[in-house]
């Protein structure tokens, strides 16, 4: 699998020739990239030393990759402070709450245990802006590097207490209510797929007062029971502890706790594209605001905001578009379909841990007023959308731009959004049409009121695409 580069970091499969996979020699140059990148932005202060804050996920990989980081960003005077076993959220938050320049998070994300990666991070713990990322970009290619001399390099400070510090500031938000989720007295099965969930979302749980948990895939020992990447066909497991166990719900974090999935006590998936919608009905209806997902998610949310008569507003893909489109408008809460929480009150980033403070806390406060509510029955009190995904690979020859511009003015009678993409936004359904950042595909995401509609509808523009494309 060739290596991939790109704004938002560097990911490949560990091992194989440089270049071409994830080898030290890639981790150490995209590493001496970002730290002349974060010297070059702070260069006016007058600190002694840069500080960035580090974390892993638990894959086999990540000691290795975080210690190559780690050597990397002392040899050029950067001090580190070690977070180890960590989650996406936590490195984040421990950015700004410890005073840190920057951060990197090695982790694959959703990807299998072959996998590792860095994302990279801003002062504010955010992802990077396409412009910083092209900069870092210049810096690797560039491979001018300054590194200094034994009085002057950096240290390695671990603190272990990065999980337990983000939890505590979830717990002391207005939005959480610990003690409505103690007194619903909920049994709740984790998934953690043998990550850092494992050691975040128990702890999270017995903070929140759920005392009654059943625990799968809870050891953080990397070895991934199953494909990390939080799909139903993925969760028969899960799905089947919480219907034989009588729980009232099942809790699916993928390796880096940035994703977020439900199951319903029936033992079937609330649905990724729901957790968001669930979050923002709750925070709504507490008060009226804005939202926003991005141009691939369902339009359900827009259903939720208008019937608590708040804005929706839609950002192109990629979670640092979402940030900039919600601090744009001024959003409390925003995501992306896939099952990413980002509540602004506690940070602009993807949190599995407050999705899962802020879920509890609603379906709490609705069982105090119908204590036969399930989570299957609130998942049937929202608009029911089905997706389909579709991708076709096109020539090089073909412009892109071009192509997309005739299907565009196909449709001038829609509503259409030139955002990122194509998105055709039909009376019962919708279209989204973009280049893919990672792969040379375009990809088609439609949405419909039944499975067929949204494979049909997939299915007839991928043969516009392809016709147009000859």
């Amino acid at each position: 699998m060739p290596l991939i580069t790109s704004i938002s970091g560097i990911r490949g499969t560990i091992g194989g020739k440089p270049g071409e996979n994830l080898t030290p020699i890639d981790v150490v140059s995209f590493s001496c990239a970002y730290g002349a990148w974060l010297k070059d932005q702070n260069k006016k202060s007058k600190k002694s030393h840069l500080k960035i804050a580090i974390g892993r996920d638990a894959r086999p990989s990540g000691l290795l990759v975080q210690n190559l980081v780690s050597s990397v960003m002392i040899s050029m005077g950067i001090d580190v402070l070690d977070l180890g076993l960590s989650t996406t959220p936590t490195v984040e938050m421990m950015v700004s709450m410890k005073s840190c320049d920057g951060g990197i998070v090695i982790t694959a994300s959703h990807n299998p245990v072959e996998w590792n990666a860095l994302k990279l991070l801003n002062s504010k713990g955010e992802f990077l802006s396409a412009s910083d990322g092209e900069k870092i970009l210049a810096y690797s290619n560039s491979r001018e590097f300054d590194f200094l001399d034994v009085h002057q390099i950096g240290k390695i400070m671990p603190f272990d207490s990065g999980i337990e510090e983000h939890i505590d500031a979830i717990l002391n938000l207005d939005d959480v209510d610990v003690e409505a989720i103690r007194n619903a007295n909920f049994k709740v099965a984790v998934d953690a797929v043998n990550s850092t969930g494992g050691i975040s979302v128990p702890v999270l749980l017995e903070a929140l007062g759920v005392e009654n948990q059943e625990l799968l895939y809870c050891e953080p020992n990397g070895k991934f029971p199953h494909n990390p990447e939080p799909l139903r066909k993925h969760l028969d497991d899960i799905c089947n502890l919480v219907a034989t166990s009588n729980c009232d719900l099942g809790v699916v974090v993928d390796p880096d706790v940035d994703r977020l999935v439900f199951v319903s006590e029936d033992g079937e998936l609330f649905g990724e594209e729901y957790t968001l919608v669930a979050v923002a009905d709750y925070l709504l209806s507490k008060s009226n605001g804005n939202c926003v997902s991005n141009l691939s998610s369902s339009r359900a949310l827009n259903d939720v905001a208008i019937r608590h008569n708040s804005k929706y507003f839609a950002s192109a893909v990629g979670e640092v578009n979402v940030v900039e489109k919600m601090k744009e408008c001024g959003a409390i809460i925003g995501g992306e379909g896939n099952g990413g929480i980002i509540y602004s009150p506690l940070h602009y980033g993807r949190d599995s841990l407050v999705g899962i403070a802020l879920f509890l806390t609603h379906l709490a406060k609705l069982k105090s007023l119908n204590e036969g509510l399930t989570v299957s029955a609130l998942r049937s009190s929202y608009p029911n959308y089905f997706m389909a995904k579709e991708k076709i690979a096109l020539s090089s020859s073909v412009d892109l731009e071009k192509l997309m511009n005739q299907v565009a003015s196909q449709f001038e009678n829609e509503k259409v959004s030139r955002i990122d993409g194509v998105k055709i936004d039909f009376k019962e359904s919708w279209v989204h049409m973009r280049k893919s950042n990672t792969e040379p595909i375009v990809r088609i995401y439609t949405e419909a009121k039944s499975i067929g509609e949204a494979e049909a509808l997939a299915s007839r523009f991928v043969n516009q695409l392809s016709n147009l494309g000859q």
